[in-house]
């Protein structure tokens, strides 16, 4: 048997991790430095990334804090479902009723994966347990909602000293690939209010045609979102100013903020219409209905086009202000964006093909003279003949 060299028993030796400080270690291939703390029974063994020994230092002590901040009680061992259950009716009052029946779901669909394990046990590898075994079966959509719930509630444990960090952080979305939108031509738009109208004459519709034609017609001249849309009183309709105030209702806008929506030429001559005509009190809705779904599907299969929503009559508003000329960032606004254009150019940013190739007519790489400038041949020339 060959004997190990003295050198070599020397380094076999040699601890990875040597201390070299109250709670810090560095690691000796690497000469990082990684923190060891106690407390309430439970080790914490925290790199700090980092081989600066004054940077270590810094983010030891800020290790430290975290650490004596952890929460002792009973309210440690808690459940992920309880924890998330606790934050959600605390922000439940910020958040609109579709947003929190969102939540929910998420939850819902979390909870199976971390309910065996205390919150304050909670790893990256529960949450990588999760991603393996839901994450991929989830829409890219679904995936982004659940993965949004489960960092909040985290974050929310972590700030509630249950947790010392939050393992879902580093976690990415996965990439959402735009849908493609459908979006009314103006003659579709024609004929789908002539055969909504024609409704009426219809039996079973119990005479909703009108109304439905007037809720799409309110929704394409205005470009609001339906609850928007099916919320405006005539109250808000100022025929003064041209404009309408947009406020969502009981339930507000997406946003929570208010705007003044002026009046396309469409929408004034639509409301003048109705008013004339139902003479309605300032509290009246200016919708009869709340949607046009069933009406709306009836014709669109009668007509044989696609199976039109009533949120691809927004699109048909913002696509037709921006083929009339508007910029990006004022559709926007009118939309009630709050990101100066961003999703619009995403969204909206390849129209109609038609609309595209008469836009390139405008296009040109040829400087055209100014009609007061004679060209140097023709001066020449004039000269010549004059003598």
């Amino acid at each position: 048997m060959h004997e190990i060299p003295v050198e070599a028993r020397a380094e076999e030796r040699e601890p990875v991790y040597r201390n070299v400080g109250e709670n810090l270690y560095r690691h000796t291939p690497s000469g990082n430095y990684y923190a060891l703390l106690k407390r309430g029974g439970k080790q914490f063994r925290r790199s700090l990334k980092t081989s600066d020994r004054a940077l270590a230092n810094r983010r030891l002590a800020d290790l430290r804090k975290q650490v004596a901040n952890l929460t002792l009680s009973d309210e440690k061992n808690c459940a992920f479902s309880d924890v998330a259950k606790v934050w959600l009716n605390g922000v439940r009052h910020a958040l609109k009723p579709a947003t929190v029946a969102r939540r929910e779901v998420c939850i819902k669909g979390l909870t199976p994966f971390f309910k065996a394990v205390a919150i304050r046990s909670l790893t990256r590898q529960h949450c990588d347990n999760w991603l393996d075994k839901r994450g991929q079966s989830l829409s890219p959509s679904s995936f982004a909602q659940e993965l949004d719930t489960l960092k909040l509630v985290l974050d929310y444990a972590v700030q509630r000293g249950l947790l010392l960090s939050n393992p879902a952080t580093d976690i990415k979305r996965r990439k959402l690939v735009q849908a493609k939108i459908t979006v009314p031509t103006r003659d579709q738009f024609s004929k789908l209010i002539a055969a909504l109208r024609d409704e009426d004459k219809s039996f079973g519709t119990q005479g909703k045609g009108k109304d439905s034609a007037i809720l799409i017609e309110l929704l394409a001249y205005s470009g609001c979102r339906l609850g928007e849309a099916t919320s405006i009183r005539w109250s808000d309709v100022n025929f003064a100013r041209q404009c309408v105030n947009v406020t969502g209702g009981e339930e507000g806008t997406k946003n929570r903020e208010r705007r003044n929506l002026p009046m396309t030429n469409s929408l004034r001559l639509l409301l003048e219409r109705l008013q004339a005509e139902n003479s309605p009190q300032p509290q009246d809705f200016v919708s009869q209905i709340d949607n046009a779904k069933n009406a709306l599907e009836r014709a669109c299969r009668k007509l044989e086009f696609p199976r039109f929503t009533h949120h691809d009559f927004r699109h048909f508003f913002a696509t037709t202000c921006i083929e009339s000329g508007v910029d990006i960032p004022t559709v926007s606004r009118w939309l009630g964006h709050k990101d100066g254009g961003a999703l619009a150019m995403k969204v909206y940013g390849h129209l109609r093909e038609e609309h595209s190739f008469s836009m390139v007519k405008r296009v040109t790489f040829v400087t055209e003279p100014a009609s007061n400038v004679v060209q140097m041949a023709d001066a020449v020339a004039a000269v010549a003949t004059n003598g």
